[in-house]
């Protein structure tokens, strides 16, 4: 796993431990996106599609391709993209540098750690597998299998997406996923939480912009778990729920 550097938030000025994510290159080598460390991180107010893609060069066979732009959500609700360091220049063909060894063959894949014990009651799963987002779909897909993780089995988007904003819903859950490029409001934090009242499941909600500062609010109050997705596919927690739901999974609800 790729060391985690410090992301300080603009708004709030915290300090997060941020992991660079790490994609498998076409050579089969693994391929963690170089943080620029010092960089100052900028603030996703409103999403582009190409500033959400960055350009890395492969250190083992020097192929260059575009990866998810690196993403950290803070507790306060802001969404910001951390800066990777400039792609180096490669040598010419047939001319390699002088002195310089040729790159090692990429490590054997090492057998995937049993899951650590957690505090008591946690509920120990494996690694979650993202699914890289694309697409509004692609949104929708990943907080399924996010769920899907955290033990709702049977959750499933539904045909037709309700007036009150469900995408998804299962044993026990209803959830709303938020693709676009606006803070999430106030009034669909308040809607999926009713959604979840009358079914007498647990409301969650998923964001790809983040949230604005009342529903960030709202929710905390109501206790509803808040995620930010990254373009990897990785919900990240916003808040105390968030964290819970985790934590403990569908059986601790």
């Amino acid at each position: 796993m790729a060391d985690s550097v410090p992301v300080r938030c603009p708004t709030c000025r915290r300090e997060n431990a941020f992991t660079p994510p790490t994609f498998p290159c076409a050579c089969g080598a693994p391929l963690t996106l170089p943080v620029l460390r010092g960089g100052v991180p900028v603030e996703i107010l409103h999403r582009t599609w190409q500033a959400s893609w960055v350009e890395v060069r492969c250190e083992v066979c020097g192929r260059q391709d575009e990866w998810p732009a690196p993403e950290s959500g803070c507790a306060c609700g802001t969404v910001v993209r951390v800066p990777v360091a400039p792609a180096p220049t490669p040598p010419p063909p047939n001319f390699p540098s002088p002195g310089l060894p040729r790159p090692p063959a990429p490590p054997a894949p090492k057998p995937a750690a049993p899951p650590a014990a957690g505090p008591p009651g946690a509920v120990p799963r494996p690694a979650f597998r993202p699914v890289t987002i694309r697409t509004a779909r692609d949104c929708v897909t990943a907080a399924e299998q996010y769920l899907r993780w955290l033990g709702y089995a049977d959750v499933a988007r539904t045909k037709e997406r309700t007036a009150s904003g469900v995408d998804l819903r299962g044993t026990g859950v209803v959830a709303q996923v938020d693709p676009t490029t606006h803070a999430t409001k106030l009034r669909e934090i308040e809607c999926i939480w009713l959604n979840g009242l009358n079914d007498s499941a647990i409301a969650v909600f998923f964001s790809l912009a983040g949230y604005a500062r009342d529903a960030r609010a709202r929710a905390d109050d109501l206790h509803l778990p808040l995620f930010v997705m990254d373009l990897t596919g990785t919900p990240q927690p916003v808040n105390d729920p968030a964290d819970e739901l985790i934590k403990y999974g569908a059986a601790g609800r």
